[in-house]
């Protein structure tokens, strides 16, 4: 399967476009992490569990994607993109969404 941000793909033409896929999930804060943090920004530095939480938050909205795009019958994603939004105090929610297409030889 092909996940791209770009609209196209070279030497491929999509025959037809199935529509929005999307995946999400939630990032909730650790009360160990945040007390590192609260380290971190006091000495500076990055806060390599807060990097850790949130790639691992992403791959887990594009798996819940994938699983969207193989439920429509695709093959490829394509525009994907990320966005985040603050749920409550202390958690964001990660989404990954694109179009779904079928691709064939140009």
């Amino acid at each position: 399967m092909i996940i791209t941000t770009c609209e196209t793909i070279p030497k491929e033409k999509i025959t037809k476009v199935i529509g929005l896929v999307k995946g999400n999930t939630i990032c909730a804060h650790h009360l160990g992490r945040d007390l590192l943090a609260v380290l971190c920004t006091i000495i500076g530095g990055e806060i390599i569990d807060y990097i850790k939480a949130i790639a691992e938050a992403r791959e887990q909205a594009i798996d819940r994607m994938v699983e969207d795009t193989n439920r429509l019958g695709a093959d490829t994603t394509v525009g994907m993109q990320f966005t985040t939004s603050y749920i409550m105090q202390g958690s964001a929610e990660i989404s990954a969404y694109g179009t779904e297409v079928i691709l064939g030889e140009e």
